[in-house]
Formats: C-alpha cells, structure tokens, sequence
C-alpha cells in the first residue's frame, strides 16, 4: 500500500507529459507534512485532535518516510498538530525525493531527462505502471463526484488536498464548485483529518498576514 506522500505527488501527476501540477511550494510541503502524520496516525503511533497530538508509541515502523518524524516526535514534547506540521514540512524536501524515489523503484514511474543539445533542460516522471496512478484519481473523483462511503485513506487524502488547495490545480472552476458541497462533508468525517486541515489552515493565516503591507 501506498503512503500518503506517494499519493498526493500521484494526483499531481499529469499522465501525458510526466510533469507535475504546479502548486505553491507551501501547498505541497504541508501536504507531504500533513501526509506523514496522517499515516503515523493510522499506524497507531499518534492521536491528535484540534488542541494537541499525542504519541502513542514510539516503537519504530521500518519506513523510511515516516520513522524520522516518530523519532522527533518521540523525543520532543507534546505539542499541538500545527507544530508538528510546521516541523515535519521543514524536511518536506527529503520527503518529496524518498517518496519519488519509491515510485520509481516500485516501476510506477520512470525518471528522465530532457535534454537539448545535451544540455539538461527537465525532468519527467512518465507513468510506466498507470494501475496505482489511475486508482487514487479514480478513487478521489469517485468519492467527489458520487454518494458512495469514502474509505478513511480517501478521507484522508481528499482533506490534505483540500486544505493544501490542491483541488483547485485538478478540477475546473465548474467541477470544484459542483464538488465542494461533498468535500465538506467528507471533511467532517474524520477527526484528526479535521484537526490536520484546521492546522495547516491556520499556518496559512499566519503566513498570509506575515506579507500583507503595514499600513502607516
């Protein structure tokens, strides 16, 4: 199964060119953030809700993506779901390529460069395997788009996408307005998917008002 990181850079992946949607770095850093503690969540290894996260247990998992934030959660004190967001999203970077390097590993993706009068131009990530990559848009579309109970992953991945404004770079103006009615109400199915959503909304305030202009 994959991890959360390996889903959202998935639904950001345009099939035909192997390129990826572009979204503020920010959106994608707590997304990969919030995805990392999303999964520690269903490992059973932290609760959180809208006023702290807890740790539950410190015993390792063997993955990669998700150990080094255990550790750091383990070994600081109890704070609440926006810190560690915060936290987590400073080595989003290291997620990002651990979680990309998997993909490619797992022969989902491919890695290529273009180059043009061999110089470096880009890179592409084109879909080798498009099972895993048609089955979380599949998924994710069918719960906007149907009435059907989502599975508490889909919950999961709709609220961090939602909360990171990735829906606006899937979805056309028409097709996000006709499903925003639906993306409230999964939101509320889940706690700590609520409690995550509020956290990065809240960072998203913040950084917001950091840059508005002083008025003197």
């Amino acid at each position: 199964m994959l991890r959360f990181a390996e889903e959202i850079i998935l639904l950001l992946l345009d099939d035909r060119g192997g390129k990826f949607a572009r979204v503020p770095s920010w959106s994608l850093n707590y997304a990969l953030a919030g995805g990392v503690l999303m999964d520690l969540a269903l490992e059973n290894r932290i609760d959180t809700d809208l006023e702290k996260l807890v740790l539950l247990d410190a015993t390792p998992i063997g993955d990669s993506l998700l150990d080094p934030t255990l550790a750091d959660i383990a070994a600081g004190e109890e704070r609440d779901a926006r810190f560690w967001v915060e936290r987590t999203a400073d080595r989003s970077q290291a997620v990002y390529d651990e979680a990309l390097s998997r993909l490619v590993a797992l022969g989902i993706l491919e890695r290529r460069d273009d180059r043009f009068l061999w110089v470096f131009q880009s890179r592409r990530y084109p879909v080798i395997d498009g099972k895993a990559d048609r089955e979380v848009k599949l998924r994710i579309m069918g719960v906007l788009f149907g009435d059907e109970i989502p599975d508490p992953r889909d919950v999961v991945t709709i609220c961090l996408a939602d909360a990171c404004g990735i829906f606006k770079n899937l979805l056309s103006k028409q097709e996000l307005s006709s499903a925003a009615a639906r993306i409230e109400q999964v939101r509320k199915l889940d706690l700590i998917g609520q409690a995550m959503s509020q956290a990065i909304h809240d960072i998203e305030l913040s950084v917001a008002a950091s840059v508005q202009p002083h008025i003197y």
